[in-house]
């Protein structure tokens, strides 16, 4: 089982959980799919686009639970990355975390390289 990981705002995440689906953030709804990382990603996306940000969380999903709606695609320097076409359901989220900035870069759960 291979866990994909999306790091996002913590209101944003609270106002998902209320609604029971995730439609995106800004940046997904502009290029109209969810963009996740892989474990493998996860540390060069948050040092990327999150630096230096703080009240964010990070949430787990299985990537085999998505099915086809989720496409891995070429992205930053030609790596592929897990993308889904689609809102999200809630309920998949296998665990989510506060990503705490420590002024140097992000500590991230122990769970995601798991």
């Amino acid at each position: 089982m291979q866990n994909i990981f999306k790091i996002l705002d913590s209101t944003l995440f609270q106002q998902a959980t209320a609604a029971g689906r995730f439609h995106g953030a800004e940046i997904d709804l502009k290029d109209g799919f969810i963009h996740f990382s892989s474990a493998a990603q996860v540390r060069e996306t948050a040092r990327l686009h999150f630096s230096g940000r703080k009240d964010l969380v990070m949430f787990a999903i299985a990537a085999e639970t998505l099915g086809d709606a989720l496409k891995w695609e070429p992205s930053r320097g030609g790596q592929l990355f897990p993308h889904l076409y689609g809102a999200l359901d809630i309920k998949l989220v296998l665990w989510v975390k506060p990503l705490v900035w420590n002024g140097v870069g992000h500590d991230f759960p122990p769970e995601t390289f798991q």
